[in-house]
């Protein structure tokens, strides 16, 4: 199996051929193709979208999302949440993987 290198080197990678790729004509175009296709270990279509792809070259990191509750508003969550035996979205799963819902009324 070939070993797989990160999603950070792989942009950098990106980074730092798809210029060349552009300006390249078709010959040296199938020999960095296959150089990359190679290296990251994707497939040949998705590597020519890559490499043509404007926003490859300007992609931005996203900041890490704000905490939209306060600890003390966490605290009462965990509380209710407690409260009412832990439930969630999931719901009680018989063998056969069918959800199996409490009789209600």
């Amino acid at each position: 199996m070939a070993k797989r290198i990160s999603v950070d080197a792989r942009r950098e990678l990106v980074r730092a051929i798809v210029e060349r790729y552009r300006e390249a004509a078709r010959e040296d175009k199938l020999r960095i193709l296959d150089e990359f296709v190679a290296v990251t270990g994707y497939h040949r279509k998705h590597s020519i979208r890559v490499l043509n792809d404007d926003s490859a070259v300007t992609a931005t990191v996203r900041a890490p999302r704000l905490r939209l509750y306060d600890d003390a508003v966490r605290e009462v969550l965990i509380v209710l949440w407690e409260a009412a035996d832990r439930i969630c979205g999931e719901g009680p799963v018989d063998r056969t993987g069918i959800t199996v819902l409490p009789p209600t009324g």
